[in-house]
């Protein structure tokens, strides 16, 4: 028994909740499903609540962000086994909901079902965000097993209802970016395993590399946040990459340097990014760039005019 649980932002989710329901009758699944509407416009709400006549539909009156509404699926829920989808997510396996439940007997308090990107390339005004997508995030169960807190998304996962009820999704960082990567970071100070399997959703990475480098600001500036709920804690450091390469510049007295570097070229490669440049290696510049330049030899919460969060 499942409750399908879907976080609800400005999307028809009338195919994703047609193609759950449609593999769960299939399988013989007792499956519930859960949508919460994070205060999506009048159009989204009127359609998803077309889409959600058989199932629960609720609708917050204000706009909570991606943790608080997490957190709320087990107020709603019936059963043990809750899975997270996005509201975005598409189905491409027609077993999709068998291969959770046939993991689940191996004992995995959370399962992680990966994800894989659309093939198409888009324009290169959309291509950054695609890009990173492919190249970061697009990785088969076999490779995320090799690090499985450092591969943790929430856009696809199994959880034991218990483990979300005692480990709750920080509610300290709002706008976008490292809730999943500091919720792993609690799974592993609890000593709870994630399990990777093949099991993937299809992510469509339809966004404008301006819009994109923007959140990527804002996801900076969540690390940031995180460092100081932490700590600094060096189990948390050591789990992401960008925080291990700027302890190691802090360390071997680089930071200077990086931040100069930043100040000269920042504004240029801004401006590369946000146009037709889509350089995996000038966004991992300036996002160490940036994180040097918003700790100045100290962490705080800061988050620079431009960087205006676009949604909690």
């Amino acid at each position: 028994m499942i409750s399908a649980c879907i976080s609800v932002y400005n999307h028809n989710v009338n195919r994703l909740v047609d193609e759950i329901s449609k593999q769960a009758g299939k399988a013989g699944i007792t499956l519930e499903i859960i949508l919460i509407d994070d205060r999506s416009s009048g159009f989204y709400r009127t359609v998803n609540r077309e889409a959600s006549k058989e199932h629960q539909y609720i609708l917050l009156e204000e706009n909570v962000g991606r943790s608080k509404i997490r957190n709320l699926f087990p107020d709603y829920a019936r059963y043990g086994k809750l899975l997270f989808l996005d509201c975005d997510s598409v189905i491409v396996a027609d077993d999709f909901l068998q291969r959770y439940i046939d993991e689940i007997p191996k004992g995995a308090k959370v399962i992680c079902g990966g994800l894989v990107n659309d093939t198409d390339v888009p324009s290169p005004d959309r291509r950054l965000r695609w890009k990173y997508g492919v190249s970061r995030e697009g990785q088969n169960a076999l490779v995320r097993k090799k690090d499985p807190f450092r591969f943790f998304r929430t856009n696809n996962f199994l959880i034991d209802r218990e483990v979300l009820e005692q480990i709750k999704f920080t509610e300290d960082i709002s706008g976008y970016g490292h809730e999943d990567t500091f919720y792993a970071f609690q799974l592993r100070k609890a000593n709870i395993m994630i399990n990777h399997i093949d099991n993937p959703v299809l992510h469509f990475n339809d966004e404008e590399n301006m819009q994109f480098l923007k959140k990527t600001g804002e996801a900076v500036s969540n690390l940031v946040r995180l460092m100081e709920i932490t700590g600094n804690d060096k189990d948390f450091i050591r789990q992401v990459r960008l925080l291990r390469v700027h302890r190691i510049a802090r360390d071997l007295y680089l930071e200077w340097l990086i931040r100069f570097l930043f100040d000269l070229a920042g504004p240029l490669v801004r401006v590369l990014l946000s146009g037709r440049f889509s350089s995996l290696v000038l966004l991992d510049f300036y996002k160490l760039g940036y994180l040097s330049k918003i700790t100045q030899g100290k962490i705080h919460s800061g988050r620079p005019p431009e960087e205006e969060p676009a949604r909690k």
